[in-house]
């Protein structure tokens, strides 16, 4: 994956820190912060980064302001988005976005996060990077974090992963877009709403049950967001959950049927998401995916 359409990063940058979704302490964040600090990197926590509202990282408008100062701040080099959760939406349309336009830095994030990819790459067409988080930082593999640090500051990554049985054979070369499956399904019929047409599509969720999987499979399909994809690529779909009568199928199941109908290129089993090797995907550029023995990604 080529990435120049972000400024990289270099020692001495400073990178913020930030929560627009649950709350986090400062000890949570100790081992990611140590680790920034190792790459050379500065740190600059959101100025409510560490306020409380029930389960959120503060308030609303303490969220929306934390993001919006990083955005406009000249001297923040990248936004890492903390931990995901549950808040990101309630912030997304009280963002303006006219400087981060202007002059884009990496938002960095998954899950929850996955509001704000979407919603730039649909309006503004910025590159954004899908990968771990500092909440996540201690159980993630060197591999992922290794690779994360190579992207943000301007090295290439690719990624080359084991056959699947579920997999379709194929190569496409199209701008990879996505992330997690629940948010994906919350957006339909918004202005964050992603146009997969022509593209390649990344989908991960977790603890999700298995009837809501088919649900939301069944509804991005009816959107006609799986039909016209150029390549789809499944990550991980961890720790689902069943009903008391089973619903019969896995998760990988139920999307490999759902999209059985259509002839582009199908990866299974792509390390990314709710998973501890969670590699990173810079969203919204244009990479290759060739499926055959192998899967690969570059």
């Amino acid at each position: 994956m080529k990435t120049n359409q972000i400024p990289k990063l270099k020692a001495g940058d400073t990178i913020a820190l930030i929560s627009t979704a649950r709350k986090v302490s400062k000890e949570e964040l100790s081992f990611a912060v140590n680790l920034l600090k190792s790459w050379g990197l500065k740190i600059a926590f959101g100025e409510n980064l560490f306020e409380e509202n029930h389960q959120f990282a503060g308030t609303t408008k303490q969220r929306t302001q934390d993001l919006q100062s990083a955005l406009d701040d000249e001297n923040i080099k990248a936004i890492l988005f903390v931990r995901g959760g549950y808040g990101s939406v309630q912030t997304v349309d009280h963002i303006n976005w006219s400087n981060f336009q202007q002059k884009p830095k990496w938002l960095i994030g998954f899950s929850d996060i996955t509001i704000f990819h979407a919603h730039i790459h649909q309006n503004f067409g910025v590159h954004t990077l899908h990968a771990a988080m500092p909440i996540t930082f201690p159980k993630n593999t060197q591999s992922s974090l290794n690779n994360l640090k190579k992207i943000i500051f301007g090295e290439d990554v690719s990624h080359k992963i084991d056959k699947h049985p579920f997999n379709r054979k194929g190569q496409a070369e199209a701008k990879i877009i996505g992330g997690n499956l629940s948010i994906l399904y919350s957006l339909l019929g918004s202005e964050s709403q992603i146009n997969t047409d022509g593209k390649i599509l990344f989908i991960e969720d977790l603890d999700e049950y298995l009837y809501h999987i088919d649900r939301m499979m069944q509804a991005l399909k009816r959107a006609g967001m799986l039909n016209n994809l150029a390549g789809l690529i499944v990550g991980g779909m961890s720790d689902m959950n069943d009903n008391t009568i089973p619903f019969g199928k896995t998760a990988e199941e139920i999307i490999h049927e759902i999209i059985s109908e259509y002839n582009y290129p199908v990866a299974f089993g792509f390390p990314a998401g709710h998973i501890d090797n969670n590699q990173p995907i810079v969203l919204g550029k244009k990479v290759i995916l060739e499926v055959s023995e192998n899967t690969l990604i570059k």
